[in-house]
């Protein structure tokens, strides 16, 4: 009986209200400095570089020792 209700407030309701919520709390705080910002930015250059290298070190693991990822997971 009351699982259509809640399911249609789960599923569209709820996210609406979140989204919502944290965009009034931004508007009301000014979001985030230039700072801030940037560094953002930074960490987010930082972490692509890491996943190049990531990717990099496991072809070189997928040809020097084909079976690590069962050995190591």
């Amino acid at each position: 009986m009351w699982e259509a209700p809640i399911i249609l407030f789960m599923v569209v309701v709820a996210p609406i209200w979140i989204v919502m919520h944290y965009r009034s709390k931004g508007a009301k705080q000014g979001g985030i400095s230039e700072a801030e910002h940037q560094r953002l930015q930074d960490l987010a250059k930082i972490a692509d570089s890491m996943m190049q290298r990531i990717e990099t070190l496991e072809a070189i693991l997928d040809k020097e020792t084909s079976n690590w990822r069962e050995t190591h997971e």
